[in-house]
């Protein structure tokens, strides 16, 4: 999230921004995607962008939630607005969430909403950085009242939220704290607790932990800085096990989706090359769609069907922020899970 700005004008975003761009400027491009067989057990067609937004009034897709319909619920990360999208680029505001007189949100300065996750009954719960007593998670009802339903650490940045619908449990990625907490939204008393930390979680220059998911027994969460994608196992107590680094080479890794039953996923790879890419289970990836398919600094990924949403941000290049949906071929062998099956975003697959 929030990685590879430009130095560009942008009305409604908080100066300190431009620090945080002037840092980015000097981030690495994308490399070459790891050596491996070619991804013929997976293929994307029809790559179609369904919603432009403006860049200038903070319409940045971050994060997204499925709606069981096929719309996607979006964050937009600088307007503080939660927009649902339907597949005809029609859109409907969900909630804005509260203005702050001075926000110190670190890496970026401005109040930003971030990770996104929806539970079966329709509430959708966001990570909202202000760097101020404002930060926390917070809940939008089906009826579209928005709350904050805990507090999160203001000298954090919470970019990605997962699920695990199995222990109804959220997980955070705190991508300055190098730190993955665990939140209990059902209690009276919503409890953040530190989950996991380590080496591998933390950014080697600026930011570290970033997406994160839930499933196969495992929080796995990527790592922008280190260009990682990390397991960790969850044991019969809830507790986190030894991090493990499941594929390296990731230039540029945000969010990420499971790519059906197995442990392949879809990586959105926010670097100069604007990059969706297969991380295959044995760690190996291949890109399977860039920029010349309309990716503009793409962010995360969800998976429905046989059908894959990709959000672009546009941090890089303030140009065509948009939702682009693309089809798997029905005839391969990695399948995306139906509702309720692995592969689908924030279920626990057990």
């Amino acid at each position: 999230m929030l990685r590879l700005f430009r130095l560009l004008p942008m009305p409604r975003i908080a100066g300190a921004v431009g620090l945080v761009l002037a840092l980015l400027a000097a981030a690495p491009s994308a490399g070459a995607a790891a050596a491996g067989p070619p991804a013929s057990s997976f293929s994307l067609t029809d790559p179609r962008i369904v919603a432009h937004f403006d860049f200038t009034a903070g319409e940045t897709p971050e994060n997204l939630a499925l709606e069981p319909d096929g719309s996607a619920d979006l964050t937009f990360a600088f307007a503080r607005q939660v927009v649902r999208v339907d597949l005809h680029g029609g859109r409907r505001l969900l909630a804005t969430l509260p203005a702050v007189a001075d926000p110190k949100t670190p890496l970026v300065g401005g109040a930003v909403v971030t990770g996104i996750v929806r539970t079966p009954d329709g509430t959708l719960y966001v990570a909202f950085n202000t760097g101020t007593a404002e930060t926390g998670l917070y809940r939008i009802t089906p009826d579209g009242e928005v709350g904050k339903l805990a507090d999160l650490p203001p000298n954090g940045f919470t970019n990605g939220l997962a699920l695990d619908e199995h222990r109804g449990l959220l997980y955070g990625a705190d991508s300055v704290l190098g730190t993955v907490w665990r939140i209990s939204p059902d209690d009276a008393h919503p409890a953040v607790t530190t989950w996991a930390t380590g080496a591998a979680l933390e950014p080697a220059t600026f930011i570290g932990a970033n997406g994160i998911k839930v499933g196969h027994h495992a929080v796995w969460v990527s790592n922008y800085d280190r260009g990682t994608l990390l397991r960790i196992p969850v044991g019969e107590d809830g507790s986190a096990g030894t991090i493990r680094t499941h594929a390296t080479g990731l230039t540029g890794i945000d969010d990420f989706a499971f790519a059906g039953h197995g442990k392949a996923v879809l990586a959105a790879l926010n670097n100069t090359e604007s990059q969706l890419a297969l991380v295959r289970p044995d760690g190996t990836h291949t890109v399977v769609l860039t920029g010349k398919d309309g990716l503009s600094g793409p962010t995360s990924v969800a998976i429905r069907h046989h059908r894959v949403y990709v959000p672009s941000g546009a941090f890089l290049t303030g140009i065509d922020p948009n939702l682009l949906v693309a089809d798997v071929e029905k005839n391969e062998r990695t399948e995306p899970g139906k509702p309720g099956e692995p592969g689908e975003p924030g279920k626990h697959e057990d």
